[in-house]
């Protein structure tokens, strides 16, 4: 009876937070037709490049023109649990959880974003630091999972991802950052 009842209480705790935390999430389907702001490149008559205009560097490269050997790198090192998880990974999150109690003030805090969660956080919610947007790009996350394919969700990730500058010039996305 005891186990009934803190059963239920933690449901009911869960089914709170999920609603109190969920009923003001951005609209993550305006995703499905995301076309990023690219670059204004002018070319000679020669096909000589004269110049590229963008506050960003940024050229859309769809997931089919991406090597499968850059797919499996990021994977790998972003979330080598992403084809199997429904937007968030409890097995990376209980190891981040772990690790940062373990070496807690030894090391930078370890992360448990799913690439799912970083495409939430980049697209649709802000750079704070905190338990509340925690939650809610994880709750973003699963309902983008159930949307969208995991071809998708990497594609805008691949496209977006801050991957450097040289001169001032800032990459986001694999296409900029190869043509730095």
């Amino acid at each position: 009876a005891l186990a009934t009842l803190l059963f239920v209480v933690a449901a009911g705790g869960a089914a709170f937070a999920v609603w109190y935390f969920g009923r003001d999430l951005p609209d993550y389907t305006a995703l499905q037709n995301y076309e990023p702001a690219v670059m204004t490149r002018v070319h000679a008559s020669d096909g000589a490049l004269l110049g590229e205009f963008a506050r960003e560097r940024r050229l859309f490269l769809p997931i089919q023109a991406v090597p499968r050997m850059v797919i499996n790198a990021f994977i790998s090192a972003e979330d080598k649990n992403f084809w199997t998880h429904r937007g968030v990974d409890p097995e990376g999150l209980a190891r981040a959880v772990w690790n940062n109690i373990r070496y807690y003030g030894q090391r930078r805090p370890e992360g448990a974003s799913t690439i799912t969660q970083q495409v939430a956080k980049n697209f649709l919610l802000t750079n704070e630091t905190s338990l509340t947007r925690k939650i809610r790009e994880a709750l973003v996350a699963l309902r983008m999972e159930q949307t969208f394919s995991k071809e998708r969700i990497l594609e805008l990730y691949l496209n977006d991802v801050y991957l450097g500058s040289i001169n001032g010039t800032q990459a986001y996305g694999l296409a900029a950052a190869a043509l730095l």
